[in-house]
């Protein structure tokens, strides 16, 4: 069998579990280098894993002729310089989310990708990749509720996590682009159709530090899309009872609700406080298998010589929407998208 050799290059949480999955769990798949500007964690990774690359700088990783593919989790200030060296290179390239942190970049990016027309270009949606949500895809594709008129997103991180999101706000691009780009993604692939007003507020209602960075811990934003759909969404940082990922999409003939209860597993403790569902605690935790299946995608669509069915106007067209609810809420105005 032919592996793909990856060179894996940030190995934060989300970069670790990247590097992980395609060192262990993707069997046509090897991890042939790492690179971090962590030396400490550069050095564990390629001791206990024994990957045969580590690298510090990542143009210096771009010269190792054996890889195939790169498989970029840097900071999201990174990512589109990460992928336009990573192309021009000559290289497959998975790029987590937000494709940039600001429209011009996204821009740089698109046109990286349209120049390398025979390189496959994937972007990390992954929630696109869980099984309820493609199956949620897959029941509206067959009409099982008519026509989508309204989607409900609530996206909300574990208070216990504020620390790491206060230390990551100043190059986070703000809480839309940061907790919602994958609830944007989401209404755009449920509805077919792009934005084109928004409204939206939020505060800081328990964490002044976000107000440094003209952020906040707590936003919703109301957007009509092009089609006449309504798009509902909350995104957090203070949630009390862990990771909470809601989804409802609304039709004309019925409903679908996704991660109503954030159950950690199908066990409820009975105890003296009552019946109690367990929530999953984290990102990793929830979308574990959805974080493999689109590594796993990406690999077969290098394999396949076929492209994947996101792409990098998904994640411009995204940014877009999740700057435009930024814009809104600091200036307090409707935002009429062009």
């Amino acid at each position: 069998m032919k592996k793909i050799k990856i060179g894996a290059v940030g190995l934060g949480r989300l970069g670790r579990k990247h590097a992980e999955n395609i060192a262990f769990r993707i069997p046509n798949a090897e991890l042939a280098a790492v690179c971090s500007i962590v030396k400490e964690e550069l050095d564990e990774v390629m001791k206990s894993w024994n990957i045969p690359h580590g690298y510090t700088d990542f143009n210096e990783m771009l010269k190792n002729k054996d890889l195939d593919a790169i498989a970029i989790s840097s900071s999201s200030t990174e990512h589109c310089n990460h992928i336009i060296a990573a192309l021009d290179a000559g290289f497959h390239v998975f790029s987590e989310k937000p494709l940039g942190v600001d429209i011009a970049e996204c821009r740089r990016a698109e046109k990286a990708v349209e120049k390398h027309v025979d390189q496959v270009f994937f972007l990390g949606f992954m929630r696109r990749y869980d099984d309820s949500y493609a199956y949620a895809k897959r029941k509206i594709a067959e009409g099982a509720i008519g026509k989508p008129i309204l989607i409900r997103c609530y996206g909300l991180d574990p208070v216990k996590s504020i620390k790491g999101a206060i230390a990551f706000a100043e190059k986070s691009g703000g809480i839309f682009l940061d907790l919602a780009i994958h609830d944007i993604d989401l209404a755009r692939w449920y509805l077919g159709s792009e934005a084109k007003s928004i409204y939206a507020v939020g505060d800081c209602f328990t964490y002044e530090e976000f107000a440094k960075y003209q952020d906040i811990d707590n936003g919703a934003a109301l957007i009509q899309f092009k089609n006449g759909a309504i798009g509902m969404f909350y995104a957090g940082r203070t949630c009390a009872h862990g990771y909470h990922i809601e989804t409802e999409i609304v039709g004309t003939e019925g409903s679908l609700r996704i991660g109503t209860v954030p159950e950690k597993n199908l066990v409820t403790v009975f105890n003296d406080t009552g019946a109690v569902k367990e929530c999953v605690g984290g990102f990793l935790e929830r979308f574990e298998k959805a974080y493999l299946s689109e590594m796993q995608e990406f690999i077969n669509c290098i394999i396949e010589n076929r492209k994947p069915g996101v792409n990098v106007y998904d994640g411009t067209n995204a940014t877009i929407i999740a700057y435009g609810c930024k814009e809104s809420f600091e200036n307090n105005r409707l935002i009429i998208l062009d």
